[in-house]
């Protein structure tokens, strides 16, 4: 392995980036689909097969959040001491584990310790896992690699559902966990083992090391300026969370209310993967230039534009597919911000530390969001919960423009300093 690095020619014939991506791309495909998603087909033949109530069966999935959330930060650690390698094969070997407990489970009690040990596997393998992974594979290309990979995920979902639609029908809920856990295994598995074995040659991460403070956005923040701008992104990705928390499951009833039908708004939300791999495509073209917190300033500006189309569609059916390709849209470059911003931020160095740090206030809002829009809903009425819906996004817009302002004065005064010291 390690005579292949130093090989001059190894980077021509073989790119890390390109191998890495790749493999990852069917991994998250495949992790997202089997795990975090699977309950979108199988919630109700679980309903109709054990005769639990539909919000026991969700609240196993809250309950995969909140542990996501409270490992987060140790996960992210692990990451930088024993590599993203190791770790996301671990994990797929726990979710494969957590699917196979959760088809046998015969009560609520064992259902939910089943899902406990999914979100571990979860947090493990997922997104900030697979940032972690790309940035340690390739450091001086992590941003280029990050959106690559999300172009992959846009349509995890659809896949998944669409199989685990066919495999219920043959086999039963319980028989289609199985199926996933087997899937991981056959799949995730090798593709994350084989897909990370390589890494960018020596003396481009030695180039990279050498310049710790610099990154393609400028230099990173260092001592103070760095915990304030964990805190402050950690909050505007929180605020953002509550909004796609509550989306990413509460999609086809908010078209239902804006007047569509419950056909026709289950198609138009199916619309919403189209808008977020467009979203993803457009920033890999258009975006390379552009600073990834001028990225994230676009993309969070996006959310209440299209929901104010939301607010103004009156059931119009055109209306509506602009606001969920629009909304799929912004939450698809949203992906590519979560890894890129603290890349840029904060460097290659302890990165994945850094992504557990911030995910932690991110999956326990996400946990708790769609219960508490359901409850406003519930008091208060759709429109209402719409408003503050609305007021959630622009407040994330808000602090994004704040926290742009705040980054390039530490920028400004950062090189001010240098200049002091004459460093």
């Amino acid at each position: 392995m390690a005579g292949v690095q130093k090989d001059p020619e190894y980077r021509r014939r073989v790119d890390p980036l390109v191998v890495a991506v790749n493999a990852l791309g069917i991994t998250q495909i495949t992790a997202w689909g089997t795990s975090f998603y699977c309950l979108g087909v199988l919630a109700k033949p679980i309903v109709v097969d054990t005769g639990w109530p539909l919000t026991t069966v969700f609240l196993g999935f809250t309950v995969a959040l909140l542990v996501m959330g409270f490992i987060s930060t140790w996960v992210g650690r692990l990451i930088d001491r024993a590599g993203a390698r190791v770790v996301m094969c671990v994990g797929t070997i726990i979710v494969s584990a957590g699917l196979v407990a959760l088809s046998q489970v015969r009560d609520p009690a064992s259902y939910l310790v089943a899902w406990v040990i999914v979100g571990i596997g979860m947090r493990c393998c997922l997104y900030d896992a697979a940032f972690a992974a790309l940035v340690q594979v390739t450091p001086t290309r992590g941003r280029k690699a990050i959106s690559y990979l999300t172009l992959y995920g846009a349509y995890a979902s659809t896949v998944f559902w669409v199989l685990g639609h066919y495999l219920n029908e043959a086999y039963g809920w319980r028989g289609t966990l199985i199926a996933f856990a087997a899937i991981n295994l056959g799949v995730c598995l090798p593709l994350n083992w084989l897909g990370l074995a390589y890494r960018d040659p020596p003396q481009d991460t030695a180039a990279a090391a050498a310049t710790p403070i610099k990154s393609p956005d400028g230099p990173v923040l260092e001592g103070r300026m760095r915990v304030v701008g964990m805190v402050l992104f950690a909050l505007i990705m929180s605020l953002n969370g509550f909004v796609f928390g509550i989306i990413s499951i509460q999609l086809v009833p908010l078209l239902e209310a804006a007047g569509l039908a419950g056909a026709t708004a289950v198609w138009v939300a199916s619309l919403k993967g189209h808008g977020q791999f467009a979203g993803r495509l457009v920033e890999i073209f258009f975006g390379r230039n552009l600073k990834a917190m001028t990225i994230a300033r676009i993309a969070i500006g996006v959310v209440p534009v299209s929901l104010v189309l939301l607010f103004l569609a009156s059931g119009e059916l055109s209306q509506l597919v602009a606001f969920t390709l629009l909304l799929g849209a912004a939450q698809g470059v949203i992906t590519i911000v979560r890894g890129a911003v603290p890349l840029a931020l904060f460097g290659a160095e302890g990165y994945g530390a850094v992504l557990g740090v911030i995910a932690t206030p991110i999956l326990l809002v996400n946990a708790f969001s769609p219960a508490i829009f359901a409850l406003l809903v519930d008091q208060f009425g759709w429109q209402t919960s719409l408003s503050v819906l609305f007021g959630c996004s622009m407040a994330t817009w808000i602090a994004m423009e704040v926290m742009s302002r705040w980054y390039a004065g530490a920028q400004a005064r950062a090189a001010d300093s240098r200049l002091a010291t004459g460093a």
